[in-house]
């Protein structure tokens, strides 16, 4: 169980975001695919595409991938490799493929990029306020 938490959101996302993309022809985006559309009570209507979600699932992604960089066992190192991997496919991903060259693979490429760079920096300091040196 814990090995599994040990696996990053942001692969989903690249998983599901390498589906999606791929799956629609050269012209036709399955990004701009209409998801959910509602009406707020001043009559505005909110359109939200597939593209969005995406975007919104890497923000959710970002902040639970914080939190897991806050737990201090053998698996943060596990996690941090993981994450690293991830940012690394996200950005060949996005500078070779011309399917993957959209502003929503670079949001989800910039989350990852700071998924690896907090997750990280909130580890070392958890680790620094756990060890005392004495003087």
């Amino acid at each position: 169980m814990r090995l599994i938490l040990s696996v990053p959101l942001f692969l989903y996302i690249l998983l599901a975001a390498n589906i999606v993309m791929w799956s629609g022809t050269e012209q036709t985006s399955p990004l701009n695919i209409i998801a959910l559309e509602f009406t707020l009570p001043s009559t505005r209507a909110i359109i939200i595409t597939i593209s969005d979600l995406f975007i919104l699932s890497s923000f959710f992604a970002l902040y639970v991938e914080t939190f897991k960089a806050t737990r201090t066992s053998n698996h943060v190192l596990v996690d941090h490799a993981l994450s690293l991997c991830v940012f690394v496919v996200c950005l060949i991903e996005l500078l070779i493929f011309p399917r993957l060259g959209n502003t929503t693979f670079l949001v989800i490429t910039v989350a990852a990029l700071l998924d690896v760079i907090m997750g990280f920096t909130v580890t070392l300091s958890a680790a620094r306020r756990d060890i005392s040196f004495g003087s």
